[in-house]
């Protein structure tokens, strides 16, 4: 029997006011209740990691489909409770916590597999290719640096959301949308005398508009990554962790 998973009308995404947002250490603490609120917390979780995870899946089974049905199977697993239970702030990241999780999961069900095939006649996930899952192509990245890279750029994702909620309540919506590519990295030096003009600003007033938003996303991220560390002097290494991730993959 295959692990139920969710349906793809309930499978998790990512959008402002979830994810990273709410991986705080208290949201995790949370999780583990058996409460109402702390199946909600859980589920916040689950939609948080379930880009990274998927990523890390994808490689270690080189097939997308079946890595998003291996996630979801997870998952599954993660909501009908015990998995959180050993989950500590004092031991250090939630995100290592989590990889070590459904590295577990996909060996136990690799285990499972290999069980079926030597007649036992029972199997946890059926997919093809598992043979080729475990043939290491040094020319790609790890399956652990793809779920790193995931994991930076969802939490850059939700920090940029952050940003944009807090611009829009102060009214600032359209600057925001008209320079995002800055705050990226995207846009070109020479677009900023347009932008400006566009916005109604002479250059150096908006080349210091631009400077303290991008000061105040650089707030976000921080906020993003203290939220998923137990101890706040971890922030800087996985500050450090979440840039090398980008650059790396």
């Amino acid at each position: 029997m295959t692990e139920p998973i969710p349906s793809t009308a309930t499978a998790p995404a990512l959008r402002s006011g979830l994810g990273f947002h709410s991986t705080r250490w208290t949201r995790v603490c949370l999780a583990k209740s058996p409460s109402e609120e702390g199946r909600v917390a859980l589920a916040e979780l689950c939609e948080a990691y379930y880009e990274p995870v998927v990523a890390f899946l994808r490689c270690e089974l080189r097939d997308a489909d079946a890595a998003r049905e291996m996630a979801h199977a997870f998952f599954a697993q993660v909501l009908r409770g015990g998995t959180m239970e050993a989950v500590d702030p004092a031991r250090g990241r939630f995100r290592s916590y989590l990889l070590g999780a459904v590295k577990h999961f996909l060996s136990h069900h690799r285990m499972a597999a290999h069980t079926m095939k030597r007649g036992a006649g029972w199997i946890a996930v059926d997919y093809e290719g598992e043979e080729m899952a475990n043939v290491v192509d040094p020319a790609q990245p790890s399956p652990d640096a793809q779920y790193d890279k995931q994991w930076a750029v969802t939490l850059l994702s939700h920090a940029l959301d952050r940003l944009r909620d807090e611009c829009v309540l102060q009214g600032n919506g359209p600057f925001f949308e008209e320079v995002k590519p800055l705050l990226m990295g995207e846009g070109g030096y020479g677009e900023q005398s347009g932008l400006a003009l566009q916005a109604g600003l002479s250059l150096p007033a908006f080349r210091m508009a631009v400077h303290r938003l991008k000061r105040r996303f650089r707030q976000r991220v921080r906020e993003e990554v203290a939220g998923t560390v137990g101890d706040s002097a971890m922030v800087e290494v996985e500050l450090q962790a979440l840039y090398r991730a980008l650059l790396d993959g």
